[in-house]
């Protein structure tokens, strides 16, 4: 637990919880949305083959997942720690553009 709050930059456990918290109702929101945002942009399951649906799904719950990790992290408590996640993850991702401050 010490190395990974150490990694983290965090200091108790409960910390910990919590974000691990986050990162299990992160994941399974996500994927509990992409079903209705799917269906509204006309992709469903007896619509289009296994093969398109499910990449395609699952493509769909990545943008999601990024977008709602600090939002369910503010809830709990923990919103510093998912932007700066967030932030070091786009930034690893080729996006760090976007955290550029601008004159």
């Amino acid at each position: 637990m010490n190395k990974l709050k150490e990694r983290w930059g965090i200091t108790s456990n409960i910390q910990i919880l919590l974000i691990l918290i986050v990162f299990a109702i992160n994941g399974s929101f996500s994927a509990w949305v992409a079903e209705p945002v799917t269906s509204f942009i006309g992709i469903t399951k007896g619509s289009v083959s296994p093969i398109i649906y499910w990449p395609l799904r699952i493509l769909l719950i990545f943008p999601i997942y990024q977008i709602t990790l600090p939002i369910v992290g503010f809830l709990f408590g923990q919103f510093n720690f998912f932007w700066n996640f967030e932030k070091q993850f786009l930034k690893k991702m080729g996006l760090g553009f976007l955290f550029k401050k601008r004159n």
